[in-house]
């Protein structure tokens, strides 16, 4: 639980290409190194980098994190988190910078001083050029064909502001007081210095005596009022700028319509809704100045929601309407425009005018808007009747909306009842429910429902619900709903009284939750098994049966009485006690199930990632892989007998399988190794193990098998098992450009690893002092096996090609030197490559072929020079199967082919004893087998 890797070859500089969209895709793997090994243990989050946005909760549960068609914001740090239960979780992370430029954008601004003596005053030009990057733009301007920079022209500076928040996000060039030459054309050039082939961007500004900013005009009304279904078209035109000014509309719901159109200045709404109404600006910029901008208000004429409601007089205790009282009818209708909404009222049909008994007011629109009163001073018995109220706009276009109020002797207030037996009301989870409230009187009032016993949402996510038949109907009831309603009278379509209230008490019963819903028990014969499943909540929580069961088979009732667990034991497990138990805990709106899948099946076996040097070569298009594994749990289970080894090429159907058996008890940590042979060179192939028990077989664990060269860029501090030869004089240092000292000695080694980068690390010798001419430095690469264990030797041995790159500058560089180390009785060491002296400040590239007999290494071995400035530095060292091809074109270098016993220490002569197979077969590719720790 203590090692997790990350591929030390993935990418971590990612290009965007602009012209096409994004253009690579990355996969990350990570890997657990130590065991037990499951993907469903890891997990790939990320957090927020320089150019990311903040971290979104999108976990990845695989092995592999794959990215496609990667965009900016999804550069930062992603973490890789394995978990196995054993200590605390593991966990790297790597960094992803995805490097990008966009096209700078150039922004003028001017300043005019105060007149002085009343003939002279300043004018001042700022250009501002800024651009989108990762890493941060570097800054050139250009007047015509020439460079400005600071100090270059009294009239010209160039500054970066104080309020900028990363370095060299823009860069403002100052014209002071404006010059006849200092109308001309400006290029503003933006460069990433070529990060990822990333070209530079630019931009032309040409500055003028008649260079303005932008200022427009709107040939439309404001505010427009339109009916709904209109087509509305909003027209903007340029009255002044140079360069010419671009239009466009923006709206105040952040995005237009999608039928919108628009065209040149004109923006067209066609069948335009409620929905569009707002307000609509039009934007000139020519980057010049500030922005013009120009706003116009759309309203869409709607009416909705027409009610009623009846006061009885006020100066009476009564909420009763009686003759020779007063009583007041009020009507409201939402209006859009609310200025055009107008009233009318009629009684019988025919129309009302205000009289002294019959008062018709509107109410002030700050308190009540959209509000009309019939007031009857002194209601009569010919005042019965119905009246209506019609509300309508005076553009037209919308429908009236009529409301009808009958007045009578049979005209009361509301009352509100619940029915018997609806309270309390005892449903099952998951049920549909209707709770209701028994309404009277004339005319009967709109019903709102809310929660009585907590402050807390309806159902619908609303605090009220509005009825009109005095129901609340509940879909798919919850536990949570548990608790009292209460529904009340609103004052609308009916008295404007004290409101009536009810309570209806709600009951969902639902079955009992248990632990562990799901749980696998892996045992061996002979053993007990203890099963137990508890209650952790249940409506009604008594009283709870339980029933045990094998299958159909009933094992064990009862009932719980103080308890809220039951257990079930089997003392000694046989061949018909696997299978899957069941408990169920049942009460009156169902039952919980606790699952026990009893098994005999092993655990999966963990593949071991960390072999050493895992792949060797038998013969030209064939390689060997020692695989290796632990087995998780081997104690939980009936001893392990057997592997089953299945095998297939990549892209294949066919799996070749083979039996491997296993002798004695295998130990919880114990590495077993087995070795597979005559794998076809360069294919990947996929490998499957299954352990066997008793039981049968157990849970199988799958691995890919790849085939790669050797490539090795000191990017990772274990340098690729690279190891410093412990007799010679000093060691090689793994360094990168951005964290060397800064007192480091000038003209020598690289400013830069292989590729450029200032991040990226190579191998170098430090010649300073107190180092002496003649002192040697030896760096020693891991073995590399190219044969079975084969004391008659190979009689044709393979060729292989052993790069690198390496730079060697400054007037003192001593000598470079690349040798073969072969293992057999006595270490022998032979020089296959050596240049000496100055080859200048560039990365070059060196090629050999060697063609060991043995497993062998390859030693670099740098000579310090006469003085300091004799820095050798290396890097991406590869090793190919094969003669090497292209050879670089380096006249100075020897290679040499004869072989010297070792003047220094034979450097780490461990051996491993691969075998290989006589010939290729699809059964040889499984190997021979052997076991041990």
């Amino acid at each position: 639980a203590d090692g997790v890797w990350i591929d030390s070859d993935l990418p971590r500089f990612v290009k965007l290409k602009r012209e096409k969209g994004y253009r690579y895709t990355i996969s990350y793997i990570c890997k657990s190194s130590k065991q037990p090994y499951f993907l469903h243990q890891i997990r790939w989050t990320k957090t927020a980098g320089s150019v990311s946005d903040r971290f979104q909760d999108s976990s990845v549960f695989n092995e592999t994190l794959h990215i496609t068609k990667i965009q900016r914001h999804q550069g930062g740090r992603y973490y890789c988190k394995a978990e196995n239960g054993l200590g605390s979780p593991a966990i790297k992370s790597i960094r992803v910078d995805v490097y990008f430029l966009d096209d700078p954008v150039v922004t003028v601004h001017q300043s005019v001083g105060e007149a002085k003596e009343q003939f002279y005053y300043e004018r001042t030009v700022f250009l501002r050029c800024m651009a989108n990057s990762n890493p941060p733009v570097r800054y050139s301007w250009h007047r015509g064909r020439d460079v400005l920079s600071q100090g270059s022209d009294k009239g010209v500076e160039i500054y970066e502001p104080f309020f900028t928040q990363l370095q060299g996000e823009t860069k403002i060039l100052k014209l002071k007081n404006l010059r006849p030459q200092d109308y001309a054309n400006y290029s503003c050039i933006a460069s990433v210095r070529n990060v990822c082939g990333i070209s530079d961007r630019n931009i032309v500004f040409k500055l003028t005596n008649k260079t303005v900013s932008p200022s427009i005009k709107l040939l439309v009304e404001d505010p427009i009022v339109v009916n709904p279904g209109q087509t509305v078209s909003l027209v903007c035109i340029t009255t002044g700028g140079e360069p010419k000014p671009t239009l466009s509309w923006v709206s105040s719901s952040d995005s237009l319509p999608e039928k919108s159109v628009v065209k040149g200045g004109t923006l067209t709404l066609p069948a335009i809704t409620s929905d569009e109404a707002g307000v609509y600006s039009c934007v000139a910029t020519n980057n010049v100045g500030n922005p013009a901008k120009k706003s116009t208000t759309i309203v869409v004429r709607a009416m909705k929601k027409g009610r009623f409601w009846i006061t009885p007089d006020p100066y009476h205790n009564d909420d009763n309407i009686q003759i020779g009282r007063e009583v007041k009818i009020s009507c409201q209708v939402e209006a859009t425009p609310p200025e055009e909404l107008t009233f009318g009222w009629l009684k019988n049909g025919r129309a009302l005018r205000s009289s002294e008994r019959m008062v018709i007011t509107q109410t002030d629109p700050d308190t009540s808007p959209g509000t009309t009163n019939l007031d009857i001073i002194d209601l009569k018995f010919t005042d019965f009747g119905t009246y209506t109220c019609v509300a309508a706009l005076k553009g037209g276009g919308i429908p009236e909306i009529s409301i009808d109020v009958n007045i009578s002797s049979t005209t009361v207030p509301p009352n509100l009842t619940v029915p018997r037996g609806k309270s309390p009301l005892v449903v099952r989870e998951g049920d549909t429910v209707e709770l209701e409230c028994l309404v009277s009187g004339k005319p009967k009032p709109i019903i709102l429902w809310s929660r009585a016993d907590k402050e807390a949402p309806m159902p619908d996510g609303t605090l009220q619900v509005e009825s009109y038949d005095g129901v609340l109907r509940i879909v798919n009831v919850s536990r949570e709903m548990t608790g009292s309603y209460r529904c009340q009278t609103s004052q609308f379509n009916g008295f404007n009284v004290k409101p009536r209230e009810a309570v209806v008490e709600l009951i969902v019963q639902y079955p009992p939750t248990v632990e562990p819903v799901s749980l696998e028990m892996r045992q061996g014969l002979g053993r007990p098994v203890a099963m137990n499943c508890r209650v952790l909540r249940a409506h009604p929580s008594r009283v709870l049966r339980y029933e045990w069961r094998l299958g159909n088979r009933l094992l064990h009732a009862g009932h719980f009485d103080q308890s809220d667990e039951t257990e079930y034991t089997v003392k000694s497990l046989n061949r018909e006690g696997w299978g899957e138990y069941t408990c169920d805990i049942i009460n009156e709106a169902g039952a919980g199930r606790c699952t026990f899948l009893v098994t005999g099946k092993a655990y999966p076996p963990e593949f071991y990632y960390d072999t050493y040097s895992p792949l060797w070569q038998n013969r030209p298009r064939v390689y060997g892989f020692k695989l290796q594994w632990t087995q998780m749990n081997p104690n939980a289970v009936d001893r392990i007998v057997a592997y089953r080894l299945g095998i297939r090429q990549m892209g294949q159907q066919r799996w070749w399988e083979q039996e491997i058996t296993v002798e004695g008890t295998i130990t919880k940590g114990e590495l077993i190794t087995h070795n597979l042979t005559e794998l076809i060179k360069p294919e990947a192939y996929e490998v499957r193990l299954t352990p066997i028990t008793r039981f049968g077989e157990g849970d199988s664990t799958i691995r890919i098998i790849t085939y790669s060269e050797f490539h090795c860029s000191f990017e990772e501090e274990p340098i690729c098992m690279f190891t410093q030869d412990k007799n010679d004089d000093f060691d090689w240092t793994r360094h990168s450009a951005a964290t060397r000292d800064t007192k480091y000695t000038p003209n020598t080694g690289p400013s830069g690893d292989r590729s450029g980068s200032k991040q990226g690390f190579y191998m170098y010798i430090e010649t300073s002092r107190p180092r002496k001419e003649g002192e040697v430095a030896r760096l020693v690469s891991p073995f590399f096996n190219v044969a079975p264990k084969n004391p008659y030797g190979i009689t044709n041995p393979p060729a292989y090609c052993f790069g690198f790159f390496f730079h060697m500058y400054g007037k003192h560089i001593g000598t470079l030197n690349a040798l073969l180390r072969q293992k057999g009785q006595a270490a022998t060491e032979g020089p296959t490559w050596s240049l000496s002296g100055n080859q200048g400040d560039h990365w070059k590239q060196a090629k050999v072929s060697i063609h060991p007999t043995a497993s062998f290494q390859v030693v670099l071995e740098g000579i310090r020079g006469p003085g300091i400035e004799g820095d050798i530095a290396i890097d991406d060292v590869t090793l190919e199967e094969g003669e090497c091809r292209d050879l670089p074109a380096v006249s100075k270098w020897r290679q040499l082919g004869e072989q010297r016993q070792p003047e220094r220490g034979a450097g780490d002569m461990r051996e491993h004893g691969w075998q290989g197979s006589p010939r290729v077969s699809p059964k040889n590719v499984l190997g021979g087998g052997s076991q041990g720790v």
